[in-house]
């Protein structure tokens, strides 16, 4: 669901060693080795990089799954509360250690408004799934990066080519095909996704004006938020957990969190524009929990919708980082 780091400082030494090995005291001692040893230690590093990439997003899939299984008996704000508790103690560490990084955080203000559009989003996500495929939801939330786009190219003013408005002309295509509106399916569920989707995009549009704002701060802040309106909210709908129920309940901030870890050291590791397309397999596991687990078929107009939003998404994502790689190779930006 949603790719926010904490740990880009956390040890992990087996990835480590596979990306830069250890075992060698001597040093290559001709510049055709030194090519090949660096060359070898980027291919390992990549492969790692991949490898946790989509590791993270399974266990993203394997989070909102069991989100999806919780709320079926469990109010939005008790699976808020109790899986914002269970973050916050695997948080802790983080946050000990970082705990200057608070007080130099900039833009508080703008900290509470992107924390409260990520508690709105998750909120959303939940809500939704409780009565929708969670494929359908997913589609959905894959449109995120077609609205930063649009409110970057709109509200933010940001030069935006007409290949990208191209792209995103398609991708809200995609959504109306996932919506496939009429009577019967524009339903308050879909609506409620598509809302989520949207403050999403705002969440992710709030996270560039913050970019000299530390990761544990970010997912700090955000899931302080949570916890403040599960605790809010949850009273009012309380369902009393199970030993194992409430175990289910820790372990979904827990996967979550673990989640976070892989996909931010996959960035580390290896470039973006080779592991971020792998974040759009979430769609498969969608789709393959959602059939395993909950006995879902997705119809054709959902898999053409998410098809046309991937592309949309990609499309956008490599547009992006070629135009970056000019900018960085000329004074100027191309017309």
């Amino acid at each position: 669901m949603t790719v926010w780091a904490i740990a880009d400082r956390a040890p992990l030494p087996l990835i480590y060693s596979l990306a830069f090995p250890l075992g060698r005291t001597q040093a290559p001692r001709t510049q055709n080795n030194l090519a090949m040893v660096s060359e070898t230690a980027h291919s390992r590093a990549a492969l790692a990089g991949i490898a946790l990439m989509t590791g993270g997003i399974f266990m993203f899939a394997v989070n909102d799954a069991l989100g999806k299984w919780l709320v079926a008996t469990f109010s939005v704000g008790q699976v808020l509360l109790v899986r914002s508790l269970a973050a916050m103690v695997l948080l802790a560490p983080f946050i000990w250690r970082d705990i200057a990084e608070f007080a130099a955080a900039p833009r508080w203000g703008l900290q509470a408004l992107r924390a409260a559009f990520a508690t709105v989003e998750v909120a959303c996500f939940y809500w939704a799934v409780a009565y929708l495929p969670l494929a359908d939801v997913m589609a959905f939330y894959l449109a995120g990066p077609i609205f930063v786009t649009a409110i970057a190219g709109t509200l933010l003013r940001e030069p935006v080519g007409w290949r990208r408005w191209a792209a995103v002309a398609a991708g809200f295509v995609g959504v109306i095909v996932c919506l496939r509106p009429g009577a019967a399916t524009l339903t308050w569920p879909a609506l409620i996704a598509l809302a989520g989707s949207f403050t999403f995009s705002l969440s992710m549009i709030s996270t560039r004006f913050l970019r000299g704002t530390s990761d544990t701060v970010l997912v700090t802040t955000q899931t302080v938020s949570a916890l403040a309106f599960g605790a809010v909210v949850a009273p009012f709908a309380w369902t009393p957990p199970g030993a194992g129920d409430l175990a289910l309940l820790c372990l979904l901030g827990i996967v979550a969190m673990v989640a976070h870890m892989c996909v931010n050291r996959s960035l580390i590791l290896a470039p973006a524009s080779t592991v971020v397309p792998y974040q759009y397999t979430t769609i498969v596991w969608a789709v393959l929990f959602g059939y395993l687990v909950f006995g879902d078929v997705p119809d054709a107009w959902m898999l053409s919708g998410a098809a046309i939003i991937v592309a949309a998404g990609l499309f956008i994502y490599l547009r992006e980082r070629r135009l970056a790689r000019r900018d960085s190779a000329f004074s100027e930006p191309p017309p």
